[in-house]
């Protein structure tokens, strides 16, 4: 395993990805220091999704390096588990277990992975519960809560595996307007927290808001990488601007 003494939690080197004739990375290179929040925006078909899961390898890069925690990432899967132990990732769709209950969906990963026995996995999986707020809702299964509620649920998951890095994939895509926020607010608390944080979305008001950077992507390459106050209101890229008028004047 190759190391280095880099102070980014994670440093990617001109990665490329192809899914077949599709270049969906294009030479793509991105440091993420530890304490910061990144946030990712683009087109759809941009490359934001396939970037964020290139970072913990559930896709390989054709070509290029990425590196976790000063550590080059690789195929190997005991060196893959011991790194996805210390990376949060919540998508689009919840994955919650449909057949068991909210507490039990994250106690499972506590007691497999990290080896916790059923009474110090449930006082965990509790706190962060409460840390989402939905403590109330541990002995619900999933299918009788919020798609917000099970999307917070999905996060406390991620937090309880003591993450050092949190990947979020457009969490609020699949989610009715009114649950939105109730996600963006528990977000924005893991900002406050330190929590390194690369996240895609299409909430610029977030963006705004919790971002110590923001990337525009398009067509697989950063175009532009900037402070949210300079993204936004001083764009350098006329595609960055194109794309901004298209989205904040809807």
């Amino acid at each position: 395993m190759e190391n280095n003494n880099s102070s980014n939690l994670v440093e990617i080197k001109s990665v490329d990805k192809w899914f077949g004739e599709l270049q969906a990375l294009d030479n793509v290179s991105l440091n993420v220091p530890s304490g910061k929040v990144m946030v990712i925006i683009g087109p759809s078909g941009s490359g934001k999704s396939t970037l964020l899961r290139c970072i913990n390898y559930l896709e390989t890069p054709t070509n290029g390096q990425v590196w976790f925690n000063g550590e080059k990432m690789s195929g190997d899967q005991k060196e893959l588990n011991r790194h996805r132990a210390e990376i949060g990732m919540v998508f689009q769709s919840f994955n919650l277990y449909a057949h068991l209950t909210i507490l039990q969906n994250i106690t499972l990963a506590l007691k497999v992975v990290k080896k916790l026995d059923e009474k110090e996995a449930e006082t965990l999986a509790m706190e962060q519960l409460k840390r989402v707020g939905i403590a109330d809702k541990a002995d619900k299964m999933p299918a009788q809560i919020s798609g917000g509620q099970q999307q917070r649920a999905a996060i406390a998951r991620a937090l309880a595996m003591r993450p050092k890095l949190m990947l979020f994939d457009e969490p609020t895509s699949a989610l009715d307007p009114e649950m939105i926020k109730e996600v963006l607010d528990v977000m924005m608390m893991l900002a406050k927290e330190g929590i390194t944080m690369i996240i895609v979305t299409h909430e610029m008001g977030f963006a705004r808001a919790a971002a110590d950077e923001v990337i525009f992507m398009d067509h697989g390459r950063i175009v532009e990488r900037n402070t949210p106050d300079g993204l936004f209101n001083n764009p350098a890229s006329d595609r960055t601007k194109l794309f901004l008028s298209q989205i904040l004047h809807k």
